[in-house]
């Protein structure tokens, strides 16, 4: 590594200065817990044998935050399964030709013989050389070359071929949440909506009205509170300057409950909310904390996707073997867990941290606590997930983790939950906690059974989670439900223009060929 010592992300993250983006390369090694530690004898690695892949090896796939992975084999070729060290190896990116490459890369140690390495672009480049090495030996097919330009991510310059982009990103050709979300409006009526949807959900409710037309955002908001169309507004800015996306028109609810209770011969209203339930049929979207993590990823934010497969504590014989749980009174069940807790604290650690909803209730289920990092939930063996208001928006954290994650039967659902297992990626236990003593004792005791459906849960969030995944499942929904449209998406009366944010410091030149060119 270019830096011996290992620095925290939790301290890391929102320190990064013009003067650090200017280096020629930063290179941060992150511990599973956030401190350091001394390396774990394991088989050494080849350099031959070790395999390297994933979308930040590819030109075209732009994200905020691009990454790669790294799997450590022997001389056999046999995958290494515990850390050769986290500072084992060496990546460089360079741009030939410009006296300073001002990318930031991080190699996160997963502990389990692989690692993420990410790095965040400030600056476009005609090409880039990415070195990954191993006591200075070049590793797979080290160096990767990415003839560009490789675009960063402020950089506006879309696809204008969807096929094109989707292929580039490798979305999957059909998502069935969105089949499913879908199959209840066999047409939109842009004209309809844009009179219908106010009149019955402005009053009450917090909305944005979208339009996207030639591939600018226009926005109308309806209600009260409307302060998280921010992380809407942001994520569709993103989305444009990658790719062309169809002309469509709809409807964003930013509240927490899902909206829409008819039944489809009572007319239903397509409203897209960022969690659905089985009792509604709203359209949804990943939730306002994903997509926000997505987007911020090695800038504003410490939790995300790809931080926390660093930070998954201590291996599973040395996790500690109570339930945990940390949170917020936002349901009765949360109540029920912690006087479980008190009950059971052999089984059970659970305890509030804000009480907000039940305030009249403190002295029975204080005091509070502090605060605990959220990777120092992965100290545990067995991860709770109850619901708060709606569905608990930690959960894809929680599976990332390596710890299992028991988690309660429940009427609402994130845009992922559908290709969920249980006992295959999560323990379940019903509703009203009645069983969760008896599926934490289980999981104790069979203890290699939890292991793989924690290790089956931390691979789901790796596969279906990451940031290329949410911006094809975005792309995915917005293509489908505009192909559903009967009347042209409008720019309507009282709109405003969302303005791209201005890229003076670094500005790009877009190269893309037309369409027909490419295609």
């Amino acid at each position: 590594m270019s830096s011996p010592n290992c620095i925290p992300l939790r301290s890391h993250t929102h320190t990064v200065t013009l003067s650090v983006l200017l280096l020629r390369i930063t290179v941060i090694c992150l511990s599973g817990s956030g401190q350091t530690q001394a390396a774990v004898p394991s088989p050494s690695p080849s350099p031959a044998r070790t395999l390297v892949w994933g979308p930040g090896l590819k030109a075209n796939v732009v994200l905020p935050a691009r990454y790669f992975f790294i799997q450590a084999a022997d001389s056999a070729g046999t995958n290494i399964t515990s850390s050769p060290g986290e500072t084992a190896f060496e990546v460089k990116i360079t741009a030939p030709g410009e006296h300073f490459t001002r990318i930031w890369v991080q190699v996160l140690d997963r502990r389990d013989g692989s690692y993420l390495v990410r790095y965040r672009m400030y600056a476009s480049y005609s090409s880039l050389h990415i070195d990954v090495l191993l006591n200075g030996a070049h590793v797979g097919r080290s160096p990767y070359v990415l003839n560009g330009p490789v675009y960063h991510e402020a950089c506006i310059c879309p696809q204008a071929s969807a096929d094109m982009w989707l292929k580039h990103m490798g979305c999957p050709a059909s998502v069935p949440q969105i089949q499913e979300d879908l199959s209840y409006f066999p047409t939109v009526d842009p004209d309809h909506n844009a009179q219908e949807i106010p009149r019955r959900f402005g009053q009450r409710q917090s909305l944005c009205h979208y339009t996207i037309k030639d591939n600018q955002i226009y926005i109308k908001t309806h209600g009260e509170h409307v302060g998280f169309r921010i992380f809407m507004d942001a994520f569709l800015l993103s989305l444009t300057r990658k790719v062309n996306v169809p002309d469509v028109e709809f409807f964003v609810n930013l509240g927490d409950w899902p909206l829409e209770k008819r039944t489809p011969s009572e007319g239903l209203h397509p409203i897209f909310s960022w969690c659905g339930s089985n009792d509604t049929r709203d359209i949804v979207l990943p939730t306002y904390d994903l997509t926000e993590s997505v987007l911020e990823t090695m800038s504003r934010v410490s939790l995300d996707m790809m931080s926390v497969q660093a930070n998954t504590g201590p291996p599973w014989g040395e996790k500690n073997t109570t339930a945990f749980w940390r949170g917020r009174d936002s349901r009765k069940e949360r109540l029920d867990l912690v006087k479980l807790s008190r009950a059971h604290p052999d089984l059970v650690d659970a305890a509030f941290t804000n009480f907000f909803f039940f305030k009249h209730d403190e002295s029975l289920y204080g005091p509070l606590v502090k605060h605990v990092s959220f990777f120092d939930f992965f100290k545990f063996k067995y991860q709770i997930n109850v619901d708060g208001t709606v569905a608990a928006y930690r959960l894809p954290y929680l599976l990332a983790g390596g710890s299992v994650v028991l988690k309660q039967d429940s009427g609402y659902y994130e845009h992922f939950y559908r290709e969920l297992r249980p006992w295959e990626h999560y323990i379940p236990f019903r509703r009203d906690l009645g069983d969760l003593l008896d599926k934490i004792r289980w999981a104790r005791e069979h203890d290699e059974e939890s292991r793989k459906i924690a290790a089956a849960g931390q691979q789901f969030a790796r596969t279906h989670l990451m940031g290329d995944d949410i911006f094809c499942y975005y792309f995915k929904l917005l293509q489908a439900y505009a192909a559903l449209q009967i009347s042209k998406p409008k720019v309507r009366e009282g709109m405003e223009r969302l303005q791209q944010p201005n890229e003076e410091l670094f500005p790009c030149s877009c190269h893309r060929q037309r369409a027909n060119d490419e295609l």
